[in-house]
């Protein structure tokens, strides 16, 4: 089998085409454009937080209250939170959770442009009651504050601890409270 043979002789080869890729090498990269910022002055105050939110790059730290008068050990709620975990991660949600007690659950997570997205799944799970970020706290629509259902919780605890009613029960819910 013979070799072919390159032409070395390239003078009469004519080369016109400069494709877009050759136009743009070397040139600097376009830095991508933010939307514009939002009109403050029209919108509530939860609203200026989501928009807040939205726009929030650094890493978010919070808690999730579990709902509480719900018997769980603390493996459970170690169960729990690497159950979400696993669930965010497959989702493509850089969070991690890790059970504090029997009623809280600490989350971070390093995008805090997704912040939004994470609460809105802690808040379609049925273990979760609330999720603290910073000094905001949400809820699901029409759930009393904590502070009321622990109020009742501890009514209930006090009126079962004066007729008498004693045992595991009582011992759970001293400690989750």
């Amino acid at each position: 089998m013979e070799k072919m043979r390159e032409a070395t002789d390239l003078d009469d080869v004519e080369d016109n085409e400069e494709d877009e890729s050759w136009k743009e090498w070397g040139s600097k990269a376009a830095t991508p454009e933010f939307d514009p910022p939002p009109n403050f002055s029209n919108m509530g105050f939860d609203q200026l937080q989501e928009e807040m939110a939205k726009r929030t790059f650094a890493p978010v730290v919070g808690f999730v209250k579990l709902r509480l008068g719900v018997q769980r050990t603390k493996d459970m709620v170690v169960e729990i939170a690497m159950r979400w975990t696993k669930v965010l991660r497959t989702g493509g949600l850089g969070v991690r959770f890790m059970a504090v007690d029997r009623s809280t659950v600490m989350f971070n997570m390093q995008n805090g442009k997704e912040v939004t997205e994470l609460r809105e799944f802690v808040l379609s799970q049925e273990e979760a009651y609330e999720v603290k970020i910073g000094k905001q706290e949400f809820r699901r629509p029409g759930d009393p504050p904590l502070d009321d259902v622990f109020d009742k919780l501890k009514a209930k605890q006090n009126k079962d601890d004066e007729d008498g009613i004693s045992g595991n029960k009582n011992d759970a819910t001293k400690d989750e409270l």
